[in-house]
C-alpha cells in the first residue's frame, strides 16, 4: 500500500513569507491532519550601542581608539544573561503606554517581573532567578525573540 504524499507548494511559500514578515526562524501549520514545519537560519540582530563623539583633538594630539562593543555571542555566554525560555514577541510593560517592568541601573529581587514574552495569545511572565542589578536590556518592546535569546543582563 503506497500513499502519495502531496506538498502544498503555495503553503509552503506562504508560511516562510510569514516567517520572513515575522522574523521568526520557524512556523508549523496543521490543518485537517496534514502538518507543514518550515524553519530557515535565523539571522542575529545587532546590538544596540552607546556612540560617543569623539571630542575635539588638540593640535598634535590623536583621539583614543574606540572600543569595540560587545558582540551578540558575549552576551549569550554572559553568566547574568536571562535567556528567552521560547519563540514569541518581547513586551518591556505590562500594557501599552505603561511603565517598563523594569529599567538599567535597577536594584531587582528573585521573583520580581522582568518583562513578558507572548507566544500564542499566552503572555507568559519572565521573572528574576537570580537578585541583583540590570545591566543591559538587549531587546526593544514588541520585538521578536527566539528560544534561549539573551534578553537582559543581571549583574
Amino acid at each position: 500500500m503506497s500513499s502519495k504524499f502531496n506538498i502544498d507548494g503555495d503553503a509552503v511559500r506562504k508560511l516562510a513569507e510569514i516567517l520572513v514578515d515575522t522574523d521568526l526562524s520557524e512556523i508549523e501549520y496543521e490543518d485537517n491532519g496534514s502538518r507543514i514545519y518550515v524553519s530557515r537560519k535565523a539571522n542575529v540582530a545587532p546590538v544596540a550601542t552607546h556612540i560617543v563623539a569623539p571630542s575635539p583633538v588638540a593640535a598634535g594630539h590623536s583621539a583614543p581608539a574606540p572600543t569595540a562593543a560587545p558582540s551578540v555571542t558575549d552576551w549569550s555566554k554572559h553568566s547574568g544573561a536571562v535567556r528567552s525560555p521560547m519563540v514569541g514577541t518581547a513586551y518591556l510593560s505590562p500594557e501599552p503606554g505603561a511603565p517598563n517592568f523594569i529599567k538599567v541601573g535597577d536594584n531587582i529581587i528573585v521573583g520580581q517581573t522582568l518583562l513578558i514574552v507572548e507566544a500564542m495569545k499566552v503572555m507568559n511572565q519572565i521573572k528574576a532567578t537570580q537578585a541583583g542589578k540590570v545591566t543591559q536590556i538587549l531587546v526593544s518592546d514588541a520585538a521578536p525573540v527566539e528560544y534561549d535569546e539573551p534578553l537582559l543582563v543581571i549583574e
